[in-house]
């Protein structure tokens, strides 16, 4: 079977799966009984602007129905969900759902724990990035490559002027993890400074 997606809108988010069974160009809007035709087993793989998770409303790092999205995708085995917005590395485990957010190429964005006036919800596996300096505009920009061959996600961040990081599914624990930077005794002060 040839790769393809289904494209599934909700209110405040978009999400489009890969599904083997549907032709790129008959990339169609469906809905969510649509999914019940595919195989629980197909690894699905979501890309979406926002996160599918609450960690911030006041920065918008945030889906108003993101629970009713990740209960659609409860039922299958293999799920990652890649999203932009938040101009930073995250990610986190919420069941079967691995989340993985890219980078940008300008605007970084603090994270928002940083910002002690409001309360986040930032996931709890992130290791924040070494941002010695978040006012110079390229700290903590860069770009990064999805690597989705296995069914799981491992995405290959490039810093711009940083150490480039790789955050990957580790099947021994269950969740996404940084190569060099999940353990502790591994990090710097700037990345456990907040």
């Amino acid at each position: 079977m040839g790769a393809g997606f289904l494209l599934v809108r909700f209110r405040n988010s978009t999400v489009a799966a890969n599904d083997a069974r549907v032709k790129p160009k008959a990339l169609v809007p469906c809905t969510p009984a649509d999914l019940e035709a595919v195989s629980k087993d197909t690894p699905i793989v979501l890309f979406s602007h926002s996160p599918i998770q609450k960690i911030y409303k006041g920065w918008n790092f945030w889906t108003d129905d993101a629970e009713e999205v990740q209960a659609l995708l409860q039922p299958f085995d293999n799920v990652t969900v890649v999203y932009g917005h938040v101009h930073q590395i995250q990610y986190n485990q919420i069941g079967n759902i691995s989340f993985h957010a890219v980078m940008a190429t300008a605007w970084p964005w603090p994270y928002p724990r940083s910002y002690a006036q409001a309360t986040s919800h930032m996931p709890k596996l992130t290791v924040p990035m070494n941002r010695a300096d978040p006012f110079f505009e390229r700290d903590a920009t860069g770009w990064q490559f999805i690597n989705v061959a296995t069914g799981r996600v491992a995405m290959e961040y490039n810093l711009y002027n940083n150490t480039n990081r790789t955050v990957a599914y580790n099947p021994e624990t269950g969740q996404p993890e940084d190569s060099a930077y999940q353990d502790l005794d591994g990090r710097i002060t700037p990345q456990i400074h907040y």
